[in-house]
């Protein structure tokens, strides 16, 4: 299908320097294939969290009017929609774990990455708080209350960004997950089912922010820890990129539709519907693709450095 070139080049240059130098082929005409874009469907895979809260719905549906286009939207929690592009069946992946995106892309299957949005985690449970741990600042402290209690908590198991987290905690807390009794208990589910299943037990669980408010009015848990977005730990932060699957590894992937993606949301228009979406009332996920300040690391794994490869110093710039 043709995208007219008018209309791709004011997306891509929306999502800034990254987007003008994965597109650059498009602003020649002796280039192959004359600015089309070839096929009519962008293939997404995500995070339960973007889709169950409905909000790939509210960025998804301009953009395909716009272009005449459609998003297939694939939630499978973010090693699986990483896995997946992997293997070359993924066109661009909305993921939030940046170690894993980061493996992904020096492992040269993802380029262009960009700084998307953010929320937090939160600890929730079951009013009744058996480990003590309500209004906790200290979110590792909260953990090892879990587990000396033995207060049953319910882990996604199932390598996702809110598993991956989770078991960043806890190895903050120098505990082996290996070694926990039934209390602990991994679900291989998604964040909406293990709410349910923790709701079902009062038991604990982590959480995105943004799932347990758009289901909080149908669920019996309540935030006991806090993350950064209310005054939390920053150990909770919840940032979320966007990575083009590499052509040079994948030649059948829709990279240019896919670039004009990411230039839509991380533009002007995607960043305000982010901003604006809500559910019961509170805003879900908070826009960070645009900036006056440069943020040169969004673009390459933390810590890389065009001398070494890798740098000990993973400041931005």
């Amino acid at each position: 299908m043709t995208i007219q070139r008018r209309e791709f080049v004011a997306a891509i240059g929306s999502g800034a320097a990254v987007g003008l130098a994965g597109c650059a082929a498009l602003t020649s005409e002796e280039s192959d294939g004359g600015g089309e874009i070839v096929g009519e469907t962008l293939t997404l895979t995500t995070t339960s969290s973007t889709y169950n809260t409905g909000l790939l719905d509210e960025l998804n549906a301009p953009f395909e009017d716009r272009y005449g286009v459609s998003v297939d939207a694939i939630p499978q929690g973010t090693g699986r929609a990483l896995e997946t592009a992997r293997n070359g069946d993924s066109d661009v992946v909305m993921v939030h774990a940046r170690s894993l995106e980061d493996e992904f892309m020096q492992e040269g299957y993802g380029v262009n990455r960009r700084d998307l949005m953010f929320n937090d985690f939160v600890v929730i449970g079951g009013a009744d708080d058996p480990a003590s741990i309500g209004g906790s600042d200290d979110v590792v402290a909260a953990f090892e209350a879990i587990a000396e209690s033995e207060s049953t908590f319910v882990s996604r198991g199932d390598d996702s960004g809110t598993h991956t987290k989770e078991l960043e905690l806890w190895a903050e807390t120098g505990l082996d997950v290996g070694s926990f009794g039934e209390w602990y208990q991994e679900t291989g589910q998604g964040m909406g089912d293990v709410i349910n299943t923790a709701t079902q037990q009062g038991a604990y669980t982590l959480s995105d922010r943004g799932t347990y408010l758009d289901m909080q009015e149908e669920i019996d848990l309540e935030i006991q820890v806090e993350g950064p977005i209310e005054d939390g730990p920053e150990l909770l932060s919840n940032p979320y990129g966007i990575v083009a699957v590499n052509p040079a590894v994948h030649e059948g992937v829709e990279y240019d539709l896919a670039m004009a993606y990411i230039g839509f949301i991380t533009g002007p228009e995607g960043q305000e519907l982010i901003e604006n979406y809500t559910a019961n009332g509170e805003q879900l996920f908070y826009p960070e693709a645009l900036s006056e300040e440069p943020n040169f690391q969004q673009y390459v794994p933390e810590g890389w450095s065009a001398d070494g490869g890798e740098s000990n110093d993973s400041s931005d710039g």
